[in-house]
């Protein structure tokens, strides 16, 4: 009689368990990633909120935000790391003269949406704006947050040859 209770118990537990997991796995696959449209809004939201614009300047501001995250966009995807050991001094040139094109890419746009900000933004708002932008950025980072891409690439895995500077 023992045994059965036991059993019965057993078999109790394990449904219920059982159900948690599944119920779990469901949520997971309900919920899908933002896009990075997207997520570029929720980002200027958050910082238009953060900085207590009223609404117009969060109109404004978060046009102009949006315009900049696409103009980064369209300059392509971060350039990869290559594996330092098997790359002759031309390919390494070559690629620190890419990175180095694409950072004063970056630079110019930051530049040219830094006028745009200084139309309706004071000085220490624009820098406040550039504070929680690099804080954003390094959170993303941290959680291994990847665009969505096509088949095949590992989403949100770090890199295992990646360098923190």
């Amino acid at each position: 009689m023992k045994n059965i209770v036991k059993i019965a118990l057993c078999a109790i537990m394990m449904a219920v368990c059982t159900t948690a997991v599944q119920a779990q796995d469901n949520n997971q696959s309900n919920k899908q990633r933002m896009s990075r449209e997207q997520l570029a809004e929720k980002q200027g939201k958050y910082i238009a909120h953060e900085l207590a614009f009223d609404e117009q300047t969060t109109q404004k501001f978060l046009a102009t935000w949006l315009d900049y995250q696409k103009e980064v966009w369209a300059l392509g995807p971060r350039l990869k790391k290559h594996d330092k050991d098997s790359q002759t001094d031309a390919e390494a040139e070559q690629a620190i003269k890419q990175r180095m094109e694409r950072s004063q890419k970056i630079l110019d746009l930051r530049e040219k949406y830094y006028k745009k900000y200084n139309a309706f933004l004071t000085q220490k708002q624009i820098e406040r704006v550039y504070e929680l932008e690099h804080k954003a950025m390094k959170k993303l980072s941290k959680k291994g947050y990847r665009a969505p891409r096509g088949k095949g690439q590992r989403h949100g895995k770090p890199s295992r040859n990646r360098v923190d500077r």
